[in-house]
């Protein structure tokens, strides 16, 4: 194991009715907050009025930015910077899942800079301050609700980014599973499908006896496997929707990938994908991940598809290591499609014309993709192939 410095600031009010702490944080921290919100799903829901009592109950002035879409586009976060730069924004808030936060948190960052907020993407600048950040999260995938991470597209250059700065890890997240109950049966699928995709790409790791983090690892795994199915058949199961929502939590707020090398690959292919196509991101990785995993199963690699197998999926240990290794690799991916998830990128309409272009801006973007096996441009592109 590596050494590491664990430092989670993030204060998390969960459970049924947990959202009434807003008033005394909104009461601690600000005077004037942009709430950021989706495509209107908060406002049908009940989760926008929620939020409305707690601000008039802290007597603040609120601004509103909505219309925030999957793949977040980096015009509706120059809109809100503007909003928060002219109406001296002390907090935003996000209402929503993964891409409102991760707009949210873009706009925190660049509302505190003078230059262009896409320049921290392209790493071209460092981020020195933002405003406070707070979510009310409606949907189990991202993690983005107690972590510095932010994806933003800008769709002009197909280019889709991730900056990561404590900067812009929320002071507050209020999960409520009950806010969850909504969403539907797809969106439900491919939030759990990227919850086990950030697993992975910390599991899968040339890190030695790490054996504390590999073991919480493997147990959300199991959760998701086991509550994951419950919530897209049964979405009002309080219980199924509580533990998947915590499970995708705790999968990225840093507690299983500190003292590991991530791999992180398949996010890196995913995130060329969906910049040009759109696709759903949780809905791409269902599709890379299997495909990544064949790939770089070998001799090097096979004990941990081995532990995989046998912790996570209770593959009988007395079977030949390469029968175990790609039994687990055949039993993700019938997960994923068992959960309504896709298998092939033909059924998700995207073409095989551009996954060289693909692979060259994974190897831009990121510089090195996967370090559990390193990847170059022909092995991304094999892993495309695979996915076709």
């Amino acid at each position: 194991m590596e050494n590491f410095t664990h430092y989670i600031p993030t204060k998390i009010y969960f459970g049924k009715g947990e959202i009434s702490a807003l008033s005394d944080e909104f009461k601690q921290r600000a005077r004037r907050i942009l709430i950021v919100t989706g495509q209107g799903s908060v406002k049908k829901n009940g989760v926008f009025d929620d939020l409305m009592d707690q601000v008039k109950k802290a007597k603040i002035k609120f601004f509103e930015h909505s219309g925030i879409v999957p793949n977040p586009r980096l015009e509706s976060v120059y809109e809100g910077i503007e909003i928060a730069k002219r109406e001296a924004i002390d907090l935003v808030l996000a209402a929503g899942g993964g891409s409102v936060i991760d707009a949210a948190k873009a706009i925190a960052v660049g509302a505190k800079h003078d230059g262009d907020v896409w320049d921290f993407f392209e790493r071209k600048a460092v981020p020195s301050s933002a405003l406070d950040v707070g979510c009310v999260l409606t949907l189990a995938a991202t993690g983005s609700e107690m972590n510095g991470n932010s994806v933003i597209t800008k769709q002009d250059s197909q280019r889709k980014l991730a900056l990561s700065t404590p900067l812009i890890r929320p002071v507050f997240s209020v999960l409520d599973p009950e806010y969850t109950f909504s969403v539907n049966s797809f969106h439900t699928a491919a939030g759990i499908a990227d919850i086990m995709t950030h697993v992975f790409e910390q599991y899968f790791s040339y890190t030695e006896a790490a054996d504390v983090q590999d073991r919480i690892a493997e147990a959300l795994l199991k959760v998701c496997i086991d509550y994951g199915p419950v919530c897209c058949k049964e979405p009002k199961d309080y219980d199924a929707r509580a533990n998947i929502l915590w499970a995708g939590t705790l999968a990225l707020n840093g507690l299983i990938g500190e003292g590991k090398a991530g791999d992180w690959a398949c996010h890196g292919i995913e995130h060329e994908i969906s910049a040009i196509y759109d696709i759903s991101h949780g809905a791409g990785l269902a599709i890379i991940v299997p495909n990544w995993m064949k790939h770089v199963l070998n001799n090097a690699t096979r004990k941990k598809f081995v532990e995989y197998g046998i912790n996570v999926w209770g593959i009988d240990k007395e079977k030949e290591d390469s029968s175990i290794a790609e039994d687990a690799i055949k039993k993700t991916r019938e997960f994923f499609v068992s959960i309504g998830m896709p298998s092939s990128l033909t059924e998700v309409g995207v073409p095989q014309d551009k996954f060289k272009d693909m692979a060259k801006n994974a190897i831009r973007s990121y510089g090195q993709v996967g370090s559990f096996k390193k990847l170059t441009e022909s092995d991304i592109v094999d892993i495309l192939q695979r996915s076709v």
